[in-house]
């Protein structure tokens, strides 16, 4: 709900503080610290299965039948600079995991998500603006702030699952990106920086009654529905002070943003009775519904000053009752439930051999 040059821009941030205690160590030298699938402590999975191996995988989220996901995938060893959306059935007992790519290969791309049909996707791409890979802003400009790139030429469009654009669904000015669609099947909820700040907006699924829902100076992103349609949740950051302001202004005119700190906020899915759900500073972000409605899963470093690791936390609407789920010691993030809440799908570095690599992995649900 949600690293601009690999699966959103909060991802950029985060492999960055997580590479960085591989720089000092050559790669023939690297340990692998990370060599296992479920961690102890990790009560809620059972069964883990990893799905992906190698580069960088991320953002997979269920069709609405619970049979495929859809992801993105970076990995230059196999010639895929950026980011492309691939598909693939999940498998069962015996069966190889086996995905196809079904962006244009072209561009970078992100967020992408099923359509109720589970005959069509919706994904984020750069491709009209250009068929390279934008390019990634240099930090150093910037006092090595972790910066994430607004890219302009980013729009949404709907394809077919071998890959066919079918209907492009924003033509605006500006980012346009990180689209979720509700359980009722009638809304497209995405981000958008069409009126000069990043606000979310909700259309039709023919792109049609584009509507504003929030209001606030910040980087609001990565939404998704209630299993009931009825309410959002996503992540947003709130600068305050005028020095904060000043500094998020002036990065967005150059399109980009540096948001580290992030919460959790809640609303009505029209955006009314917003209202901020985790207080726990650093960046709180990813979040989504467990199937019952009732509680919020999410990814965050709270309890780490350096930054990392990142994990999976489990709370109630009100940001009360926190549980810790994931146990990995790099970067545990993108949790989705299966739509009959069976299992859950996430991505992290465990199991990567000491490598920089996030992987896809899925787990039956244990209550």
């Amino acid at each position: 709900m949600k690293k601009m040059f690999f699966v959103t821009a909060i991802f950029a941030a985060v492999m960055v503080l997580v590479s960085f205690k591989y720089n000092s160590v050559k790669p023939d030298q690297r340990i692998a610290v990370n060599d296992t699938t479920h961690f102890e402590g990790e009560k809620h999975f059972a069964n883990v299965q990893q799905l992906t191996f190698g580069g960088d995988n991320a953002e997979a989220y269920f069709s609405f039948d619970g049979k495929y996901i859809v992801f993105q995938k970076t990995n230059p060893k196999e010639g895929i600079l950026c980011d492309q959306i691939w598909m693939g059935k999940i498998p069962g007992p015996g069966e190889k995991f086996e995905p196809k790519m079904v962006s244009t290969g072209t561009g970078r791309t992100t967020c992408a998500y099923f359509f109720p049909d589970n005959k069509h996707i919706v994904y984020g791409s750069t491709h009209l603006g250009s068929s390279e890979c934008p390019p990634v802003p240099d930090r150093k400009k910037y006092g090595n702030k972790y910066i994430w790139p607004i890219y302009e030429s980013f729009d949404i469009f709907k394809a077919d699952l071998d890959g066919k654009i079918v209907k492009r669904l924003t033509k605006t000015k500006g980012y346009d990106a990180e689209a979720t669609i509700s359980p009722k099947g009638d809304k497209i909820l995405f981000t958008s920086m069409r009126d000069g700040d990043l606000e979310l907006y909700t259309m039709n699924l023919n792109g049609k009654k584009v509507k504003r829902i929030t209001n606030t100076l910040g980087y609001d992103g990565g939404a998704w529905f209630s299993p009931d349609g009825t309410k959002i949740l996503w992540r947003a950051s709130r600068p305050q002070t005028p020095e904060e302001i000043k500094e998020y202004k002036d990065l967005l005119k150059e399109n980009l943003v540096a948001p580290t700190h992030m919460e959790v906020w809640i609303a009505n899915a029209d955006g009314s009775d917003a209202r901020q759900v985790t207080f726990l500073e650093q960046a709180n972000w990813a979040p989504n519904f467990t199937p019952d409605g009732k509680h919020i899963i999410f990814c965050s470093n709270h309890e780490y000053k350096r930054g990392f690791p990142f994990n999976m936390y489990l709370t109630d609407l009100e940001g009360k009752k926190m549980e810790k789920i994931s146990r990995d010691k790099g970067f545990d993030a993108f949790p989705m439930f299966s739509p009959d809440g069976k299992k859950v799908i996430f991505c992290s570095n465990r199991n990567n051999g000491g490598t920089r690599d996030t992987n896809i992995f899925i787990a039956d649900w244990v209550e």
